[in-house]
């Protein structure tokens, strides 16, 4: 049935936004777009610091929805599916899915890559939601972390080549 087979689907669609995704991807740029490494290595950290800042500075005691909503019973859970309690905001998964994304879009010269990276960051932040892990801000902050992220990637990089060509 759908609602078994979306279970299934979102319960090991989430990983894709798990923070060891950024392994294959870097060595991926390593070996195909070595000039663009700082840029993805500056991604990794301020993906990193932006949602933990978050998580464990500004927001730590934010709770996640089967804490925060006292009937969970009105909630649907996914059996298997570990569900947190605390440090919601941001999604990181969301982050991390909608970075690469966006590192996509500047890095594959291919336009297939534009609607295929934006479903699958798209259906990361959503897998977040439907397995009760978070709330629909969470996931919309999870995006606007990639997307700070990204501008201060970006600026690295151009840091990067600025000094690159200086010495």
């Amino acid at each position: 049935d759908l609602g078994t087979n979306a279970d299934v689907f979102f319960h090991y669609w989430t990983y894709l936004g798990d923070g060891a995704i950024w392994v294959p991807v870097a060595v991926l740029c390593w070996l195909y777009r070595k000039k663009q490494l700082p840029l993805l290595l500056a991604a990794i950290l301020f993906s990193t610091l932006l949602t933990q800042g978050c998580k464990n500075f500004i927001l730590p005691a934010e709770p996640r929805p089967t804490t925060a909503i006292t009937h969970t019973s009105a909630i649907h859970t996914v059996p298997g599916v570990e569900l947190h309690a605390a440090y919601s905001f941001p999604s990181g998964h969301t982050g991390t899915a909608f970075t690469l994304f966006l590192l996509g879009c500047l890095l594959i010269p291919h336009r297939w890559f534009v609607p295929v990276g934006f479903v699958y960051a798209l259906l990361v932040g959503y897998s977040r939601i439907y397995l009760a892990q978070h709330f629909p801000l969470d996931v919309g902050g999870g995006m606007m972390t990639a997307l700070f992220t990204l501008l201060l990637s970006i600026a690295v990089q151009q840091q990067w080549e600025k000094r690159k060509k200086t010495t």
